[in-house]
């Protein structure tokens, strides 16, 4: 419960500065400026594109199913958000506990294709139905490869309560105990990690189902106003969840990465054991920071490469990421039994 009283504030906190972020982002690599009038450095422009959607007209063509058009951003989002639940802030927040913790997270935000083909064809436009049968196919494809990574990491661990693979990579020694040091080749599944991770959150270059060249919009092309704020929502939700995973199983969750270096107690001093903060604060602080770093990796991947074609992106995954990821999967089965 604490853990959903602290995540659902900061979704909504991070995507108004998440949006900011990208602008800046992507104007720094492109030698623009990005926002710049509304407020301080512009710092202001995405509470004002917030107030502009709030005040935009809930528009439904007459065509439409209104049941699929209206539930759909619903489905997305809690499907998204539900995603959540299970995931651990600290060594006493440690979301709901469950001991499958990460099946349980994959299956739930699987569902979202669900919602996605709602809105595709409740929209009753062929530019969203486009939209969602490429998303569908795209997020359906790259689970396989997905799965695999995260796969490694259980069989080495042992577990799939996330809670669990955090404190296996609790020590004095900060990053030397996190599970892409303690096991190098895991490098591997965390490329392939990031690669389905991108897709899974329709992020460049696997912006497929959104590429305004051909679809204008995609599954959400009809959408205004509130409902396409929930969309987006939805999407940046995505991109923090798949993130905090991340940071979970590859790059020690909550602990900090410092360590103690004979007198100087690096480590007990950024985890709480010593002073004043507490180890909940140490660890929030932690697991969001490595999670935003790599927010920003995505965002620099998305204003360096180009999009790619439909018969790439099915090629990528199942001619390139899932063999590697079953291969992968043997090596940690070997190495768990052997080493």
């Amino acid at each position: 419960m604490i853990a959903f009283l602290i995540y659902l504030p900061f979704l909504l906190v991070f995507v108004i500065f998440a949006v900011y972020a990208e602008r800046k982002v992507s104007a720094f690599m492109q030698d623009r400026i990005g926002p710049m009038e509304t407020g301080k450095f512009g710092i202001l422009q995405s509470f004002a594109d917030v107030l502009k959607m709030m005040q935009k007209e809930d528009i439904i063509a007459l065509a439409a199913d209104r049941k699929l058009f209206l539930m759909a951003p619903l489905v997305i989002f809690v499907s998204v958000f539900t995603g959540y639940a299970v995931l651990p802030l600290s060594a006493d927040i440690q979301g709901s506990a469950a001991e499958t913790g990460i099946y349980f997270l994959l299956a739930v935000i699987s569902l979202d294709v669900i919602g996605i083909l709602m809105a595709g064809w409740g929209s009753n436009s062929k530019f969203s139905l486009f939209g969602a049968m490429r998303s569908v196919a795209q997020i359906v494809s790259y689970e396989i490869p997905l799965g695999l990574a995260i796969l490694c990491v259980i069989m080495l661990m042992q577990t799939l309560s996330l809670q669990e693979i955090s404190l296996q990579q609790v020590g004095g020694l900060g990053f030397i105990h996190w599970n892409i040091i303690q096991y190098p080749f895991l490098i591997v599944p965390f490329v392939i990690y990031f690669i389905a991770s991108l897709a899974e959150s329709n992020r460049t270059p696997f912006d497929l189902p959104e590429a305004e060249s051909e679809l204008i919009g995609g599954f959400h092309t009809e959408y205004s106003g509130f409902r396409w704020a929930v969309i987006m929502l939805s999407e940046y939700g995505m991109m923090l969840l798949v993130s905090l995973i991340a940071v979970i199983l590859f790059f020690g969750s909550w602990n900090t990465p410092l360590p103690n270096l004979g007198p100087v107690r690096l480590a007990d001093w950024t985890s709480g054991t010593v002073g004043q903060l507490s180890a909940d604060v140490w660890g929030t602080f932690w697991i969001l920071s490595k999670a935003m770093l790599m927010i920003f990796v995505q965002m620099w991947v998305r204003w360096t490469y180009p999009r790619i074609r439909v018969d790439q992106m099915m090629s990528l995954s199942w001619k390139y990421l899932t063999p590697i990821g079953l291969f992968m999967v043997f090596v940690s089965g070997f190495w768990k039994l052997w080493m």
